[in-house]
């Protein structure tokens, strides 16, 4: 698992370095953790105990109502981190559900040590709140996407965004992602270049 650690070292570095002494006490929070394809992580209504590093798999949040819709909100794979961050974050019960799409393989680290390290070691704050900024600007993107572009350009946004996101999650998936029909997403793959 040492390369798991270094992987998310590399990534933490690259929002901001981070001091030696800082990086081994939150290194030492993180345990490997692994799940079966489909297997739910976090329930609506119940807390987010976890912080996710995703080192293999495909990831989902989602939201799912009383009248069986369902909204698709963000996707996680390797190297990213996963859960369901406002839950998390607030302390409150989660409104959403994470999911592994794929067989996944995580470090973890539990919030109940999270939270009390991020109070008394600045960087490791900073980079956090960082990483919430970025993921905040990220949805603000997508609310305008959402609102205002037709579906082929949502379509071709995700492409330039992530270009190597249709071999990694099921179209049914995207398509809600998109909030297009499925029918329609399958005609935008047939029809645009990729």
């Amino acid at each position: 698992m040492p390369e798991a650690i270094l992987e998310l070292k590399k990534l933490m570095n690259a929002i901001y370095p981070i001091p030696e002494t800082e990086w081994e006490a939150f290194a030492g929070l993180w345990k490997p953790f692994s799940a079966r394809r489909k297997e739910v992580l976090t329930l609506s209504g119940k807390p987010e105990k976890y912080l996710y590093f995703v080192l293999e798999g495909v990831q989902r949040v989602y939201y799912f109502d009383e009248q069986n819709r369902e909204a698709t909100l963000v996707f996680t794979y390797a190297p990213s981190f996963g859960g369901v961050l406002d839950a998390l974050l607030l302390q409150q019960p989660s409104r959403y559900f994470y999911e592994t799409l794929t067989p996944s393989t995580f470090l973890r680290a539990p919030v109940s040590d999270l939270l009390p390290l991020i109070a008394i070691k600045p960087t490791i704050a900073f980079i956090i709140r960082q990483g919430l900024a970025q993921a905040l600007s990220g949805v603000l993107e997508r609310l305008v996407e959402l609102q205002c572009f037709t579906s082929e350009e949502k379509f071709r946004q995700l492409l330039k965004r992530s270009p190597h996101i249709l071999q990694l999650v099921p179209h049914k998936y995207l398509a809600n992602y998109l909030g297009i029909e499925a029918t329609n997403f399958s005609k935008l793959i047939n029809r645009i270049r990729i």
